[in-house]
């Protein structure tokens, strides 16, 4: 009756004495109650962090609209009453749209990730020739923000992973849009290095900055869904929280495992090891 009243926090008085079919009723309906408070209490957690998920979009996409209605109202009222001004509105709109446009994608890929239909495409992939080409094309996008992008890989030129091409990039995009996003502007100019080490039956992926580094007491949590260092809503950086659970929920589903190593005002790495691929005999 209690159970059926939904008091899952009721226990069952058993006595030693009790006959072994009656013990073994007690014992059953024990385990159910503690499967329904379980499932119950991941349902609240659930439902909670989606909640907490919609605000932060909402909140994240209303920045951006209200940037893009002001300036499309400046180029209908005039403001922009030069070719320079016109470009500056007009360049200004696309950026924005961009940052909804990763929002959204991120929502999607949240969502997949959530309910596990993640499409991967699995390959065997030459690891100096995914990488180098996944560092040129980032290379561009941080030279273009004044940052440099330095790389170094020791591994063997035959040495082989296999991997989803476009997940492992969304992975490596996750990892450096959120060292742009932390960048130390007080610096004189940023700096991301990444490197590939050799470790004997796996390789390691360094990617580090120069930004404004993590807390320690932030740092075991940053893989956390919609967990945010600065848990201030008017946080100039925006974002889901969502970034760095998905580059988790990645490097595992590729087998392998991910860490952080940090130091406030001096910056910020990410190490992620992927097992090498063998042939079999």
């Amino acid at each position: 009756q209690q159970i059926a009243d939904g008091n899952l926090d009721y226990q069952l008085p058993v006595s030693e004495n009790c006959d072994n079919e009656i013990s073994e009723i007690y014992k059953n309906y024990e385990d159910m109650r503690l499967r329904l408070k379980e499932s119950i209490e991941e349902k609240i957690e659930q439902e909670k962090q989606n909640k907490e998920l919609i605000s932060n979009i909402s909140h994240d996409l209303k920045t951006p609209i209200t940037a893009i209605k002001g300036y499309v109202e400046g180029i209908i009222d005039g403001v922009a009453d030069t070719p320079e001004k016109q470009e500056k509105y007009i360049r200004t709109i696309y950026n924005k749209a961009n940052d909804m446009d990763k929002l959204i994608n991120e929502l999607t890929t949240y969502s997949k990730f959530d309910n596990n239909r993640i499409p991967y495409n699995f390959h065997k992939l030459n690891v100096a020739d995914y990488f180098r080409d996944c560092v040129e094309e980032v290379g561009l996008d941080l030279e273009s923000k004044n940052i440099t992008l330095n790389y170094s890989n020791i591994v063997d030129p035959d040495t082989m992973v296999i991997a989803d091409p476009e997940q492992m990039k969304r992975v490596i995009n996750n990892i450096i849009g959120n060292s742009v996003k932390y960048m130390d502007k007080t610096k004189e100019k940023g700096v991301i290095d990444i490197r590939i080490l050799d470790q004997v039956d796996s390789i390691q992926v360094e990617i580090e900055d120069n930004g404004k580094g993590i807390a320690q007491k932030d740092l075991g949590n940053i893989f956390e869904r919609f967990y945010r260092t600065d848990s201030s809503r008017n946080s100039s950086t925006g974002g889901s929280g969502i970034g760095l659970s998905i580059v988790k929920k990645i490097i595992e589903d590729h087998g392998g495992y991910i860490w952080a190593t940090s130091k406030e005002g001096e910056g910020t790495c990410m190490h992620f090891v992927l097992r090498k691929y063998k042939e079999t005999a």
